[in-house]
């Protein structure tokens, strides 16, 4: 079970143009401009790590061994205000803009795409949900792991419609890679100071783990 990048995105939330303003590099200046390069996309990865988001648009694919199944009783999983039914798919990685097929092995190990009318799906939220509709069940599944595969596309957009803050962090962590281009400095002391202010500009967009 695990989430499996398809489709990276091809674009960055932060231009090369915003980074190099940033870091205080002449535009004339190109020597640098892969590495920052570089740093942007490293930097972005990290945050879509820490948040458990897509940034800017993106797809993915969601593996599962079966279909979820057993009685319906609404839980809250990470720390969300909602709740999930135990016959509900969470899917992590969003905002999610589409479910764009849901394929499963049947008893005769043939893939199948589920009908759209099976099942309904609710992308309102930073997880999204996807339950069968009223009166619908999960077909039975070859009993094999990874017989179950969600996918999906994620993500604010394109890079003008994701949130200001994340954009900061990308530049306050490129800012402090470029400075320190070494894990390990010989010759000098090096006292690092924890700024906790910086991993707040995250707050409003991490999703919480139980």
């Amino acid at each position: 079970m695990g989430y499996q990048l398809v489709t990276a995105p091809t674009v960055e939330p932060l231009a090369l143009a915003d980074a190099k303003v940033h870091l205080r590099v002449e535009t004339a200046m190109t020597d640098d401009d892969t590495l920052i390069g570089l740093l942007i996309t490293a930097a972005r990865q990290y945050a879509e790590q820490l948040t458990m988001r897509s940034f800017c648009t993106q797809s993915w694919k969601y593996v599962l061994d079966s279909f979820p199944g057993g009685y319906s009783y609404p839980i809250a999983p990470y720390g969300t205000e909602f709740s999930l039914p135990s016959s509900g798919i969470l899917l992590e990685k969003g905002p999610i803009q589409s479910i764009d097929s849901i394929k499963y092995l049947d008893m005769t190990g043939t893939q199948q795409t589920l009908a759209n009318t099976v099942y309904v799906a609710d992308l309102t939220g930073p997880l999204a949900r996807i339950t069968p509709k009223f009166g619908q069940i999960w077909p039975p599944t070859l009993p094999q792991i990874a017989a179950v595969e969600v996918a999906f596309t994620a993500g604010f957009g394109l890079a003008a419609a994701v949130p200001q803050s994340i954009k900061q962090w990308m530049l306050l962590r490129i800012g402090a890679l470029y400075e320190n281009r070494e894990e390990v400095v010989t010759g000098r002391s090096i006292m690092v100071t924890p700024m906790p202010f910086v991993d707040s500009l995250l707050a409003g967009v991490t999703i919480e783990r139980a």
